[in-house]
């Protein structure tokens, strides 16, 4: 059978045969056992809805056993034959060809040099899913290799609930994701939601099939880590910035480090997780022994080297080895999951990975015990540091709420706040997304390097020729991307799909857009599938990270997302997702995504400016009605460029009436 034939096929007639257990992928952890009998027999039901009734009586006590043996059902059997990866557009079947800039996009996601635990449909962050199961993933392949464009699918949470009567105006695909009633938005809920097969944690850009490998994140935290140079008024060079993980997301840190020129030090207990990244050339050295990284980090720092060290074991012995050697750490965070803590996403100090991974699936109240004893010795490691001037932000990944919520010295003297901001606070928020610059990304369908190349020279002249009578406000901004760009290609940031990544405001986002689209329609590239991270301006509501910075109370507020994604749908876009959970925790934020595909014609062209517009801009005007600075001063701009823009502004009250109460 060919690829085209088994996407067609869908859920085939005769059962294929058992896959054997491949112990050299990186699998996901067993989950806890957390469903009653009766909620196991409900899980069986619901996992057999997908197939014909003469094949139950084989796969009910196969799926039974992978409820016992893996705490979820992912029907291993029906992994598809064909390597999965992201393949040039003409080679998916279909009518569509936004269907099929979709079935890529997908692909893309499961790719095993991509994804964190590819057999179990994870992308990244340890339960960022694209499909619960290889039932849904087969049902969508086949879904849109038949569909035409007057059709939207629906997917419920992993699940294709089908083809409905649309226009070619709607989008193709519209994705939900863990959207629970909001009393049952806790992890305990996901782990019992999940296992049922009702609803998947589809974290941003996993369920939204938009991740294009460590490069999305690579740029934000380069950007991230410049500034945070430029904050505490030192140059990357001769610098170091310890941090932890080298998962899908994580795993971006080290090129990141390498990119801004400092020395940095990334822990991470996985040793999967470790060679691959290091065989993907993200990290430069492996290091073991404690001693041994201690030397090899001083005598980086005394040559000015840019040279990225993964040390293979947990961040909480470098935090403490540091402090005894007196190693000065200038910047520190962490990027482990600990949005997911208790099922993988952080590892206790004192257990090995394999010890940990026993402990969580069979003795789960003790494991929570050992990661929050872990927080609060983590925190104690960083307090000490800070104290000799090292400057540390939360990297979004619920750092400090969860060592909060462990008791750990991490809470401001007024008893409310953090020690440390997240760097949304201090760094992206401020410098970024207040003034409309965010994650934009785009993919070449053709699969070519050549379309690449040729994509990277036009966003280089299209943002050269901005930066010309760009406000100084964004001077540097734009600069920091220019300087991005033009580095792309050296710095071998392809995992996946070719795809690229860089900051842009509307503007920016605009033109670099219509000129792929011009250049579509003369020929010179294939077809481009727009879209951006969903830790953005305007996509995510979500009061520990993305919207952190955000002073006039309304931070929990989940409006701006769910705004954006609706406008999004009726402005052109090709799919729309909105998802609860995201980076940061099942319950903690509303995330929404889109992708675009462009393909030179006018219609493209005309849903291009309508939709990137309002995808920025709807964030900006929620930023400058909390009376962020450079929000007012972003809408101001957007509104004098946009006569159809008219936006509500904040009245400033005077401080002296107010401290005058």
């Amino acid at each position: 059978m060919t690829f085209q034939e088994e996407i067609l096929q869908g859920i085939p007639d005769d059962l294929p045969p058992v896959k054997t257990y491949d112990p050299s992928i990186n699998h996901a952890p067993k989950r806890k056992e957390i469903l009653s009998e009766t909620e196991k027999v409900l899980a069986l039901q619901n996992a057999l809805r997908y197939f014909d009734k003469k094949h139950h009586a084989t796969l009910l006590p196969e799926f039974k056993q992978e409820l016992e043996d893996y705490g979820r059902i992912y029907m291993y059997r029906f992994r598809p034959s064909y390597k999965i990866y992201a393949r040039d557009i003409n080679e998916y079947p279909g009518e569509s060809t936004q269907a099929k800039a979709i079935m890529l996009m997908i692909q893309n996601n499961l790719d095993h040099a991509v994804a964190q635990h590819p057999h179990e449909l994870i992308t990244y962050g340890g339960n960022g899913g694209v499909f619960s199961n290889w039932a849904q993933y087969r049902l969508t392949m086949q879904y849109l290799a038949t569909m035409n464009d007057e059709q939207t699918l629906v997917m419920y949470s992993g699940h294709p609930m089908g083809l409905f009567p649309s226009h070619k105006e709607a989008p193709r695909v519209v994705v939900t994701n863990g959207m629970m009633i909001p009393n049952y938005s806790k992890p305990d809920d996901w782990e019992k939601f999940n296992a049922l097969g009702v609803t998947q944690y589809g974290q941003m850009t996993a369920g939204s099939y938009m991740y294009i490998g460590p490069q999305g994140i690579v740029h934000g935290t380069t950007i991230t880590v410049l500034n945070g140079f430029r904050k505490i008024k030192k140059s990357p060079k001769g610098g170091l910035f310890v941090t932890s993980g080298l998962g899908g997301m994580s795993g971006a840190q080290p090129k990141a480090g390498d990119i801004a020129g400092c020395v940095s030090v990334c822990a991470e207990v996985n040793p999967k997780a470790t060679k691959t990244r290091h065989e993907q050339g993200w990290v430069k050295e492996v290091i073991s022994d404690l001693d041994e990284l201690v030397k090899r980090v001083k005598d980086a720092l005394k040559n000015k080297e840019a040279v990225s060290i993964a040390y293979a074991g947990n961040i909480v012995e470098v935090w403490e080895k540091f402090d005894e050697e007196n190693v000065h750490i200038d910047l520190g965070s962490d990027q482990t999951s600990l949005h997911n803590p208790w099922a993988g996403g952080y590892y206790p100090v004192g257990l090995s990975y394999e010890e940990s991974n026993t402990m969580m699936a069979n003795d789960p109240d003790q494991f929570k015990k050992e990661v929050q004893r872990s927080l609060i010795r983590h925190a104690k490691a960083i307090n000490k540091h800070t104290a000799k001037g090292t400057y540390f932000f939360d990297y979004g990944n619920a750092f400090l709420l969860e060592a909060s919520r462990a008791g750990a010295d991490i809470m401001a003297d007024n008893g409310i706040d953090f020690k440390y901001p997240s760097y949304v606070q201090d760094i992206m928020g401020p410098m970024c997304f207040d003034y409309g610059f965010g994650p934009f990304r785009w993919v070449c369908a053709s699969g070519q390097t050549k379309d690449l190349v040729k994509t990277d020279a036009i966003a280089t002249q299209v943002l050269e020729s901005l930066k010309q009578g760009a406000p100084e406000e964004i001077q540097q901004q734009m600069q920091d991307n220019i300087t991005w760009i033009k580095g792309a290609q050296e710095n071998k940031l392809v995992v996946g799909s070719q795809a690229r990544i860089l900051y842009a405001d509307a503007e920016g986002r605009m033109k670099i857009a219509e000129a792929f689209n011009e250049a579509i329609e003369r020929g010179e590239i294939g077809p481009v599938i727009l879209g951006r991270d969903h830790h953005d301006v305007s996509g995510t509501d979500s009061p520990y990270r993305e919207t952190s910075n955000i002073y006039d109370g309304s931070k929990f507020t989940a409006d701006m997302a769910i705004h954006n994604v609706i406008g999004d749908s009726f402005r052109g876009a090709t799919w729309v997702s909105i998802h609860n959970g995201g980076g940061v925790g099942w319950g903690e934020v509303i995330n929404g995504g889109f992708g675009m595909v462009l393909d030179g014609s006018k219609e493209a062209a005309n849903r291009l400016k309508s939709m990137l517009f309002w995808d920025v801009n709807n964030g900006i005007a929620r930023r400058s009605w909390a009376r962020n600075e450079g929000a007012i001063f972003a809408i101001k701009r957007a509104m004098e460029n946009e006569p159809n823009l008219k936006v509500t502004l904040p009245q400033m009250v005077d401080e002296d009436l107010l401290n005058n109460l």
